[in-house]
């Protein structure tokens, strides 16, 4: 799913006294004032680092500052990590293992070389140039063109070139091979962009501040992705179903007399 992000400088600002702390209850912070000492520092220690996501020393202020400083690379960390959890993940939605009875089969780490080193690239340069074009354009007719650029030509090409790359990576080797999965499951992937893009980018706009649009659109893209490839696996497996269905019919013997055959004498 194509992201597209206005032209705006992110900001991170802390404001001294804009919200008060809440009330410290007697004998310490929430939660620890029973705990003893050693398991006090802990639970503030987990609990600092699960609250503190969206504070200016929180995880989430590090990964903004990480991707205004090498934005590539980031893309491309977090683009392979995420690639290669969601072929983990639709593995086991669609039921696929490998001959040693696993999820983890080798498509984990090919997905995650995908992500890293095809999508990542493939996305910031898209979206650079996407931004390049509508840069200092902020109207609502501005805005409107944007996603539409996005959906009809960037999305497009992000999606063909992530279904190849699926196709590839499940064992297609020559071109009416790879032709058939693209064009198969082209227009359902389309689809699913056209409905979710615009509706996740309008929540952006209306609900989330300009700095958390990354990590929120990387969290769309990789729930929509795994059910993407997990209803590509599904149907493979279901042509592959088939195909063995139809070659056991084709010699016309029944089931009863492939069990019977080894036990009836020879002539």
């Amino acid at each position: 799913m194509s992201q597209v992000k206005f032209e705006q400088k992110e900001t991170i600002r802390t404001t001294a006294g804009a919200i008060p702390p809440p009330p410290v209850p007697p004998g310490g912070s929430f939660g620890t004032r029973d705990l003893p000492k050693g398991k006090e520092d802990l639970a503030h220690t987990v609990g600092n680092a699960l609250t503190a996501g969206a504070g200016p020393s929180g995880y989430l202020a590090w990964y903004l500052k990480k991707l205004q400083e090498d934005p590539l690379r980031t893309k491309m960390v977090t683009s392979g990590s995420l690639a290669g959890l969601q072929e983990f993940l639709a593995s086991w939605i669609a039921k696929d293992r490998s001959k040693h009875v696993h999820y983890f089969t080798s498509r984990v780490p090919k997905m995650a070389v995908y992500g890293a080193f095809i999508s990542a690239p493939l996305g910031h340069v898209m979206i650079s140039l996407l931004q390049r074009l509508f840069a200092g354009r902020t109207s609502l007719k501005a805005k409107i063109l944007q996603i539409i650029v996005s959906n009809l030509v960037i999305s497009p090409i992000q999606n063909a070139v992530y279904l190849t790359s699926m196709a590839v990576i499940a064992g297609a080797r020559t071109f009416h091979q790879v032709r058939a999965t693209v064009r198969a499951g082209f227009m359902p992937v389309m689809k699913v962009s056209w409905i979710t893009s615009p509706v996740a980018l309008a929540f952006a706009q209306a609900f989330l501040p300009q700095e958390t649009w990354v990590p929120f659109f990387n969290l769309i893209g990789f729930i929509i992705g795994t059910y993407i490839n997990a209803h590509t696996k599904k149907k493979r497996l279901q042509a592959l179903r088939r195909k063995y269905e139809d070659g056991r019919k084709s010699d016309g013997r029944s089931d009863y007399d492939r069990r019977d055959e080894g036990r009836r004498p020879g002539y």
